[in-house]
């Protein structure tokens, strides 16, 4: 693999420390935003809230917590469309993904990028890892959870130690490599997910990005409980997802090697002065174009066009 020159990354205030997005899905969260929210860093340069139809007032929450807050509504339905259509509208060299239940923790995000910056393309969190603790997940989640790992470590060859925790940060010119579900395509008519649209996008981005020759990093994390409101997570429905993704991205690694396909991009992530850049990334034309507009309050709305 070949490795580009380090490129710089200049902060519109002049410095070049990298600039952060912040995505947050959300779904019926008014109660846990103002947590979530207040443990932000000062320092986060932009926040990218994706709403998936909420029947309360988590958007107008939003704003009134954050006026420069980027509102993204979601094109089709499920963790995974949100998760694209957010970072398909992040602007920041370095995206980040949190959870709004307020069980991952934002005051975590300046280790996410200190790994990065130190030279990693893709940052996990981890529970189980170096000061990591969860006070959320059960005993039969949490064999669950060991048994998945094994097996991912086993087919990849990787070393994770937290498969299925999805407080994740990378570089966002590896977006496109990671070959999510285009935000644009429309729903199915039959009712079913694209693939890619649901829960099993945690652990599908976590496994493309070892599988894409990324150099990838962990750092501990503590899962709290979530703080209003009840979890849609089914052990047993949600296990056999995950494992279906892993075997289904066991396959689609396989057929890469025989064909020989190469990753979409073609050209190396841009990372910090002094530090080595790894894995594939693409320039922004790559990307599905989000308008930006701002709206009466000051806060951005985006919508993302169909496909024609």
């Amino acid at each position: 693999m070949e490795f580009s020159t380090p490129a710089t990354n200049t902060r519109g205030d002049g410095g070049t420390s990298p600039t952060v997005s912040v995505v947050i899905p959300t779904l019926n969260e008014e109660r846990n935003l103002p947590h979530v929210f207040a443990k932000l860093p000062a320092n986060i340069d932009e926040v990218v809230l994706v709403d998936g139809g909420s029947k309360d007032r988590t958007v107008e929450v939003a704003k009134e917590l954050r006026p420069d807050v980027v509102v993204v509504h979601q094109t089709r339905t499920g963790k995974g469309n949100a998760l694209a259509c957010g970072f398909a509208a992040c602007t920041g060299d370095i995206i980040v993904m949190i959870d709004a239940d307020g069980s991952t923790d934002p005051a975590e995000i300046p280790l996410f990028v200190q790994k990065l910056t130190d030279g990693a393309d893709f940052v996990k969190g981890s529970r189980f890892n170096h000061g990591g603790h969860s006070h959320d997940i059960t005993k039969l989640r949490k064999l669950g959870n060991d048994g998945l790992n094994l097996v991912v470590n086993v087919l990849f060859g990787t070393k994770f130690t937290d498969l299925c925790y999805g407080y994740n940060a990378f570089w966002a010119s590896v977006v496109p490599v990671l070959d999510l579900p285009d935000v644009r395509l429309p729903k199915k008519t039959d009712g079913t997910k694209h693939w890619g649209d649901g829960f099993e996008i945690e652990t599908m981005i976590n496994i493309r990005a070892a599988v894409d020759g990324m150099k990838v990093g962990e750092v501990g994390s503590i899962e709290h409980r979530r703080i209003h409101g009840e979890t849609n997570l089914n052990t047993f429905r949600d296990g056999f997802r995950v494992l279906r993704t892993i075997f289904s991205e066991y396959g689609r690694m396989r057929r890469n090697k025989r064909t020989g396909e190469r990753r979409p991009g073609g050209v190396i992530v841009h990372q910090q002065p002094g530090s080595r850049a790894h894995g594939l990334s693409t320039t922004a034309e790559s990307l599905p174009q989000v308008p930006r507009q701002r709206d009466e309050v000051g806060a951005v709305s985006t919508d993302i066009k169909p496909l024609s």
